[in-house]
């Protein structure tokens, strides 16, 4: 799919997230990148075999970067 040179990391790549973005939808919570991934804004993603992978963020303080 990624067109650029040099080419973004793929879906399977464990870097996936540093491919392009080429379509964003902050009002609905997502984005797409070049490698077919879907990223949201809870950093959960949707790959493009159609397997998801569950948000990473923290949850409670650690998320507004607060210590606990």
């Amino acid at each position: 799919m990624c067109q650029h040179q040099p080419p973004c990391p793929s879906a399977d790549a464990p870097d996936r997230e540093a491919a392009c973005l080429v379509a964003f939808h902050p009002e609905q919570g997502w984005g797409l990148l070049c490698n077919g991934v879907v990223l949201f804004e809870d950093w959960g993603e949707l790959l493009p075999d159609g397997r998801s992978v569950p948000s990473r963020r923290p949850a409670g303080r650690e998320a507004l970067g607060r210590a606990a």
